[in-house]
């Protein structure tokens, strides 16, 4: 089981907490801590606070998640909760994943590629920090292509209709990117009835 860390001197001293690899030489942290260190010198210079969430360093404004220190196996990167409305002439930033709509990470593969591009960072960063000021939301597409057997599955069912139509956008896309990555229709219906309960509690897809 993962236990998420609590403290930056937790995270740097024995990683994230996120899998097996916690407390040893492995963990993808100890891959990044020069890296780290710098990103976190200059996010210390602004008006950002440092917490720890999801067993990460996450910088907030008022209360508000602007961006994250981010490392992975190949890359340390930036990422910015609200990277979709930042402006990017460069094309240097990137989507967190495949089904990211909000989220962009602003990667790097070495120390001397941040410091190269400190003064880019700094800007980037200064635009979050922005955004955030202004009050800038992320205008909320409720428009869901669903798959055809979830779309049946709520026709059928006014109960599971309701249900699921009351919960967040981001919850339905949840499952419905779930479903419809099945490639056949009686493995999209299993899960669908897989799930039907917890649609009925209002729970999302990674909610217990």
């Amino acid at each position: 089981m993962s236990t998420m860390v609590q403290s930056i001197t937790e995270y740097l001293t024995d990683g994230c907490g996120r899998c097996s690899l916690f407390k040893t030489e492995e963990c993808k942290v100890h891959q990044w801590t020069e890296e780290i260190q710098y990103l976190r010198d200059i996010l210390q210079q602004t008006e950002l606070i440092e917490e720890m969430k999801w067993g990460s360093p996450c910088y907030t404004l008022q209360g508000k998640n602007v961006l994250m220190i981010a490392v992975f196996k190949r890359k340390c990167s930036l990422s910015f909760f609200k990277g979709c409305l930042l402006k990017d002439p460069m094309s240097r930033l990137e989507k967190a994943g495949e089904n990211s709509r909000n989220g962009r990470l602003l990667s790097f593969q070495n120390i001397q590629e941040i410091q190269e591009q400190e003064q880019e960072i700094r800007a980037f960063i200064q635009s979050a920090i922005s955004i955030e000021q202004s009050g800038t939301t992320i205008p909320k597409n409720t428009e869901i292509l669903l798959v055809e057997e979830l779309e049946q599955a709520l026709e059928a069912d006014p109960l599971l209709h309701k249900a699921f139509h009351a919960l967040t956008p981001g919850r339905q896309r949840g499952y419905n990117i779930y479903i419809s990555q099945a490639k056949q229709a009686k493995t999209r219906q299993k899960r669908i009835d897989q799930y039907k309960a917890k649609i009925l509690a209002g729970k999302g897809f990674h909610d217990r």
